[in-house]
């Protein structure tokens, strides 16, 4: 009788998961990882409950462990163009693309499923109850903050190194002071209605 494809020694999960969706500049990353079970790594977990430090660790054990680990970048201007959500679910959909070898089934934090052509399963909280899940959250969360830190290179006066793009007092301030610059998403309202002005 052949093997059911889901069968549990032959399932590859994939967990994704993204970063950034809202913050007003900067890109939404998302990260898709298989993790190989005979390389347990201890400690993932929501990337929002660690320390940036604990997840610089992390991101570069799942690096060295993980079976397949995927990154997707989608941009300010093609989020403006997309919308956040259409721009999240491509960035996803891209990630798992990038995974070799491809998994057999995908677990997807959220409750909004892109548009793949494999089995998935949307988790609420997935980050916090899904290993795998948790690991795509870190490499999420330090490829983001790493694109942030170039950003705030060649626009230091906005502060980006610190609130990584979210909408702090310190970056509305910035914001009115200088107006927006080019890593700004100009569809999102605070820097939409600087345009106004």
């Amino acid at each position: 009788m052949p093997a059911d494809p889901l069968d549990i020694e032959t399932i590859r999960l994939a967990g994704v998961d993204e970063a950034g969706r809202g913050p007003l500049a900067g890109p939404v990353v998302a990260a898709a990882v298989i993790l190989d079970p005979d390389q347990p790594i201890q400690g993932l977990a929501d990337s929002k409950q660690l320390s940036a430090r604990r997840r610089e660790q992390l991101a570069d054990e799942i690096a060295e462990r993980a079976v397949g680990v995927g990154v997707a970048v989608i941009e300010a201007d093609e989020i403006d163009r997309l919308n956040i959500l259409q721009a999240t679910l491509k960035a996803m959909c891209l990630a798992v693309s990038e995974l070799s070898p491809q998994p057999t089934l995908v677990h997807i934090d959220g409750n909004q499923a892109p548009p793949l052509d494999l089995p998935l399963k949307t988790l609420v909280g997935g980050d916090r109850i899904d290993p795998a899940i948790g690991a795509a959250s870190i490499v999420a969360k330090v490829h983001r903050d790493r694109l942030m830190q170039d950003w705030h290179e060649r626009f230091p006066e906005y502060g980006f190194d610190r609130h990584k793009g979210y909408p702090t007092p310190a970056h509305l301030s910035a914001l009115e002071r200088l107006g927006a610059c080019p890593a700004h998403r100009r569809s999102f309202r605070p820097v939409a209605q600087l345009s106004l002005f």
